[in-house]
């Protein structure tokens, strides 16, 4: 039975207004903390109080916005909005109902009657994010702006001179660096269609479109000022380019590398979104677990990693974490006592105490030369960001067997079709195995928002689907997330590494030597414990951290 709401007297809630607001707080995260409720208990505590209708996230979704009455930024200052109902209600959603100011504004403006209804800032913050990111776009409306940095070659964003570019095109580029920035993304996809520019944000890796921009001039602009950002050659339309160029948000810079591609409708363009002062401070201190390893796993990963020689392979596709991986591994063995050596393209994460080394291409450090050179400078242990051609996987197996331990990324899909891999490359098969340690094959997983998970059982469509049936699933505890402001609405908040993991016997060595069937090799590995990534995923499905909708997408059926 749930506890009885509080009843807050009219003195107390006058303190509590005056608190919030000489500290510039808001009111009901104020009252959560003074009587310990949850974000719905203050809101049906405070709206009952107030005498007006609570709107959870849920019935939020449910409305239209309408910024033609009240412009967007407008509403993003004030922390209100107004919108719609089904039934064509006008309404003014408020994180304080006693908002006198946003009252007598928006009756100014809307010049018709309206309700008066609450919100949670959490939840209208949400709300106003997810409009936000199209509305710039599609607009010119946006709290942020640039200019540029004479002594860093980087253009600041910043939060107020966007809207007052004269150039639409300027305003639309600036103020999607920005929200893409502002949303945690580590891609922009501008891609020109036939009847202008889409702009889509990858999050949590995942494709969420943004914006649609009509025109195809426009579009072609929006390129152009691209490529006069990247230094790029704006007249060659033809052939692929690559670029980057840096913006600075909020004191620190955030490196963008572009690609410019030629399409059928003219040109497309992916930046990605390269923060490195942020990526470091969330590596500092991160260790396998923050991954989301755990168990059997953790302990493979560890032992692997702690090896005095020999080479731990990581495999998975591009934006699997396969280098977050390596860094989390790297990090808890750097004590000091060994010198630990990298060549990155590029260095993505800055460690203290490891020499990084950036291939350049241009001035002809290719991981190839990079690594032989590595080998001159006295190193205990290597990393090499990505193995690609047969050079530098000779040098790495060739380090690995004279008492190096090597660190190392390759693309396959999953840990069996390493070996193929390695062998197509020409590396000697018996000299691999000799030196490999183990492999591991990484996905990430989108986890359930903490804030808005509930129980939800899957339909047999999804069961059969996912290869189960309610028969094999009794034991399992199916969450779902309804989406709120914590999670932007879209149920999942951050990811979590699932692996499988393939640690090398003499067994599988001799069996791979031999050039024996893949099947056989499997079963081995299976005796031996290793766990596919489909079973690694369903664990946690079954725990209800994640939905079969989501591992379905990352995983194979089968």
């Amino acid at each position: 039975m749930n506890a009885p709401l509080p009843v807050l007297s009219a003195d107390t809630l006058a303190a509590l207004r005056r608190e919030t607001q000489a500290a510039g707080a808001q009111l009901l995260p104020r009252i959560q903390e003074q009587f310990g409720l949850d974000a719905e208990g203050a809101l049906q505590t405070l709206a009952a109080h107030a005498r007006v209708p609570a709107f959870d996230m849920a019935r939020l979704n449910a409305l239209h916005a309408d910024f033609s009455r009240l412009d967007f930024g407008e509403a993003a200052r004030r922390h209100c909005l107004v919108a719609r109902d089904e039934d064509d209600r006008l309404w003014l959603l408020l994180s304080d109902p006693w908002d006198a100011a946003s009252r007598a504004y928006a009756a100014h403006v809307l010049g018709v009657p309206f309700g008066i209804a609450l919100a949670h800032p959490a939840d209208l913050a949400a709300l106003l994010a997810r409009h936000e990111e199209g509305l710039r776009a599609l607009e010119g409306v946006s709290d942020g702006g640039m200019q540029r940095m004479a002594d860093s070659g980087a253009e600041m964003l910043s939060f107020a001179s966007i809207a007052e570019d004269a150039s639409p095109v300027v305003r639309l580029v600036r103020s999607t660096l920005y929200d893409a920035l502002k949303a945690g993304a580590s891609d922009i996809h501008l891609e020109t269609g036939p009847r202008g520019l889409s702009v889509r944000y990858r999050i949590d890796g995942v494709l969420t479109h943004v914006a649609q921009v009509a025109g195809s001039e426009t579009a072609e602009q929006a390129i152009s000022r691209i490529k006069v950002m990247s230094e790029l050659d704006i007249a060659e339309r033809r052939v692929p380019q690559d670029g980057r160029f840096k913006v600075a948000i909020q004191g620190r810079e955030v490196d963008v590398r572009v690609s410019i591609m030629p399409s059928v409708f003219g040109e497309d363009a992916v930046l990605r979104i390269l923060d490195r002062q942020a990526l470091t401070e969330e590596l500092s201190g991160l260790t396998l677990e923050g991954l989301g390893y755990s168990g059997l796993p953790l302990a493979r990963i560890r032992k692997l990693a702690a090896e005095p020689y020999g080479m731990l392979l990581v495999t998975g596709p591009t934006g699997s974490g396969k280098t977050t991986t390596l860094y989390a591994a790297i990090s808890e063995i750097n004590t000091g006592r060994d010198k630990i050596v990298t060549i990155e393209d590029p260095v993505e994460y800055q460690l203290n105490g490891v020499l990084q080394i950036p291939v350049n291409e241009k001035k002809g450090l290719s991981f190839a030369r990079g690594l032989r050179s590595i080998l001159r400078h006295d190193p205990d242990k290597i990393m090499v960001g990505e193995i690609r051609d047969a050079d530098t996987a000779q040098i790495a197996v060739q380090s690995a067997l004279t008492g190096h331990l090597v660190f190392t990324t390759v693309h396959a899909n999953n840990v069996f079709d390493v070996i193929g891999r390695f062998i197509h490359m020409g590396v000697d098969p018996y000299s691999f195995v000799s030196a490999l340690n183990g492999i591991v094959a990484q996905r990430l997983v989108r986890v359930n928002c903490p804030h808005c998970s509930a129980p939800s059982m899957p339909t047999d469509e999804l069961l059969e689907l996912s290869g189960l049936t309610r028969d094999k699933t009794r034991d399992y505890a199916f969450h779902q997330g309804s989406g709120c402001g914590q999670c932007r609405g879209s149920g999942y908040k951050g990811r979590r590494a699932v692996a499988e993991i393939l640690l090398l016997t003499d067994e599988l060595r001799e069996l791979i030597v031999a050039r024996a069937p893949i099947g056989q090799i499997k079963e081995t590995a299976a005796r031996g414990g290793t766990r596919s990534l489909r079973e690694a995923a369903l664990a946690l499905v079954k725990a209800g951290d994640t939905t079969l909708e989501e591992i379905n997408r990352v995983t194979l059926v089968g």
